[in-house]
């Protein structure tokens, strides 16, 4: 069993609230696009980003009270990634020129949905989901299946901590030290950068994108039959 794992694009609209007024659009842009995939947003926990403070290895398991908080508001603790291991739990996280994670562990029937972006991959946060998941649920990195979002490259976007390289490339690495056999990582390769189908805000603070500070998403959820 796969869970479903899906990502918006630009024409599902923006994921992300930023004012009040834009609560309504926003929520019907989250409900349609999960709806395409027969998730319900009273299902779905969104993993809430903050950038306050200096720990960006903030993980935490949500249970079935979990249900539905971030979605409409922001009504649940900030988070780096969450965990789920409910069928039926729908993970949700909108990114932009961030990477998303989706981490399944088919034994322990254990989801993750992680956040790697640049304060959280230089405190090695791909490395450090993995040590989680062996920690907290004994899974084995070999056997993990890991989904990932698009991400800039590094002509636009260099990660000046590892030498300028590109985002993507550090997450793989960080994978790769954790045990994680790179073969099951299945990747979307469209750069945020340049493919405008999805959301950048790097080329947004440029002002190279008339389309807003918007951000796309990737929700993962384990799906009973």
């Amino acid at each position: 069993m796969n869970p479903v794992v899906e990502i918006s694009n630009i024409h599902d609209g923006n994921m992300l609230i930023r004012e009040d007024e834009l609560n309504l659009r926003v929520n019907e842009n989250r409900a349609s696009f999960l709806a395409k995939h027969g998730i319900d947003m009273k299902q779905t926990t969104r993993v809430n980003i903050n950038y306050h403070g200096d720990n960006y290895l903030r993980y935490y398991e949500v249970s079935e009270d979990h249900r539905g908080n971030g979605m409409y508001y922001d009504d649940i603790i900030a988070a780096d990634a969450l965990v789920t291991r409910h069928m039926n739990h729908a993970l949700f996280l909108p990114v932009a020129d961030c990477v998303g994670a989706a981490i399944f562990d088919i034994e322990k029937n254990v989801l993750m949905l992680s956040h790697l972006g640049r304060h959280s991959l230089e405190q090695n946060g791909a490395f450090e989901s993995i040590q989680f998941l062996i920690k907290h649920y004994g899974s084995d990195p070999a056997k993990l299946k890991i989904w990932l979002t698009p991400a800039p490259g590094s002509d636009v976007y260099p990660m000046y901590r590892f030498h300028n390289r590109s985002i993507k490339s550090v997450v793989f690495e960080q994978f790769s030290k954790a045990g994680v056999d790179v073969d099951r990582i299945r990747d979307n390769t469209a750069d945020t950068t340049k493919d405008r189908d999805y959301f950048s805000h790097s080329e947004f603070l440029k002002g190279n994108r008339p389309d807003g500070d918007g951000r796309y998403a990737i929700v993962a959820m384990m799906k009973s039959e």
